[in-house]
C-alpha cells in the first residue's frame, strides 16, 4: 500500500472569524506531519493535505470539531511520496475566485448529479457540457462532447458566459428558452460557483458533476467511462486516470503546467527552465532564475536530500488553484 494518505476537501460555509482560524490550522497541521494547502475566506475552506494516515485524519478530525465543518466531505487517495513540500494555510478573498461578488453556492448551486448518472445527462440532445477548469487542463483530458471555453483562469469564465449568450452562441435562447447546461470541474468546488453564477443570469435547467470528475473517475468502471484521457491534479501527482491512479504527466517547474513525455523530448524543454508551452514567455532573468532553482534541486538529489522546491522572487510561477 502506498505510504501516504491525500485528502482533497472544501465547503462553502460563512466564516466570518477566517483569518482567525490560520494561524492555530498552521500549527496543528505542522504537529501532525501534514503538508498541503489549505484555503481560508468569509465564504469557507477549500485545499489538498497529505501525510501519514494517521496525521492526515487527526487534521480532518481537527476541522470537524467547528461546529460549522461538522459535515465537511473529502475525497481520499494515496501516494507512495509525499505530493507536498511544505504546508500552507492560506487567507483568500473566495476559496475559489470567480470575481463576482453576490454569488452564493449554498443557496443558488445548480443541481447534482451522481457519477453514475452523469453519462445519461450528458447523452441526451440539446445539452450544452461545459468544462469550466483552465485550458491546461483540459487539454490533458475532458469528457466527450465537452465545450472547453479555453480559459486561463477561473475568473474568465463569466466574460465566456457572457459572450456564448449572445444570438448564435453557445448558449443563446433558442425559441425563448436558455438551453440545459451541464458543468462539470476537478472535484466539484468550480461547479458549484459556476452553476450558482449560471443562475443568476437567468439558466434554469443547470447540472453539475457531483464530486467532479475525480469521484467520476474512483466511481465509474472505465468501461462504461466517457472521459478520455488524464486529469490533472493540483499535486506531485501531476495528473490521475480512472482508479485515481497517478497518470504518465510530469509537471514544467516554470510554469506549472503539465508535461507529456513528447514535450519532455523536445528541443525547447530545459528541466526546470522551460518547456514548449513557456519557453519563449519567460525573460532571461526569470529562467536564469530557474536555473539556480535547478541547479539546487539537482544537487540535493545527488546528496538524497529532500528540496522544498522553493520559487524565488523572480520565478513568476504563480499557484495554479484547485479543484
Amino acid at each position: 500500500m502506498p505510504d501516504f494518505l491525500t485528502a482533497a476537501l472544501y465547503k462553502f460555509v460563512a466564516l466570518p472569524d477566517f483569518a482567525d482560524l490560520q494561524a492555530p490550522l498552521q500549527a496543528f497541521c505542522e504537529a501532525q506531519d501534514v503538508r498541503g494547502t489549505l484555503l481560508l475566506a468569509e465564504e469557507g475552506i477549500n485545499g489538498t493535505i497529505a501525510g501519514p494516515d494517521a496525521g492526515v485524519q487527526a487534521v480532518l478530525a481537527h476541522l470537524r470539531q467547528d461546529p460549522r465543518l461538522a459535515d465537511l466531505a473529502h475525497k481520499e487517495s494515496r501516494a507512495h511520496r509525499l505530493p507536498f513540500y511544505r504546508m500552507k494555510v492560506r487567507l483568500k478573498r473566495e476559496i475559489v475566485t470567480l470575481g463576482v461578488p453576490g454569488i452564493n453556492p449554498n443557496e443558488m448551486a445548480g443541481q447534482y448529479v451522481k457519477p453514475q448518472d452523469w453519462n445519461t445527462l450528458i447523452a441526451e440532445p440539446g445539452v450544452v457540457v461545459v468544462d469550466t477548469r483552465n485550458d491546461y487542463e483540459v487539454g490533458i483530458g475532458s469528457f466527450e462532447g465537452a465545450v472547453n471555453p479555453r480559459t486561463k483562469s477561473f475568473s474568465e469564465l463569466p466574460a465566456w458566459v457572457e459572450a456564448q449568450s449572445a444570438p448564435g452562441g453557445l448558449l443563446a435562447e433558442k425559441d425563448g428558452k436558455k438551453p440545459k447546461v451541464a458543468m462539470f470541474c476537478t472535484g466539484g468546488i468550480r461547479c458549484e460557483k459556476s452553476t450558482a453564477f449560471m443562475r443568476t443570469r437567468g439558466f434554469e435547467e443547470v447540472y453539475h458533476l457531483e464530486g467532479g470528475i475525480l469521484k467520476y473517475l474512483e466511481t465509474v468502471p472505465e468501461t462504461d467511462s466517457l472521459w478520455k484521457g488524464e486529469c490533472f491534479v493540483f499535486d506531485e501527482r501531476v495528473s490521475v486516470v480512472h482508479g485515481l491512479a497517478t497518470g504518465h504527466y510530469d509537471l514544467c517547474r516554470a510554469c506549472r503546467d503539465p508535461i507529456s513525455e513528447a514535450d519532455k523530448a523536445s528541443k525547447l524543454y530545459v528541466p526546470g527552465v522551460s518547456c514548449p508551452a513557456c519557453h519563449d514567455k519567460k525573460t532571461e532573468e526569470q529562467k536564469r532564475g530557474f536555473i539556480e532553482r535547478q541547479r539546487q534541486v539537482d544537487y540535493a538529489n545527488r546528496r538524497r536530500q529532500p528540496h522544498i522546491g522553493a520559487k524565488l522572487p523572480s520565478s513568476g510561477a504563480e499557484d495554479k488553484e484547485s479543484s
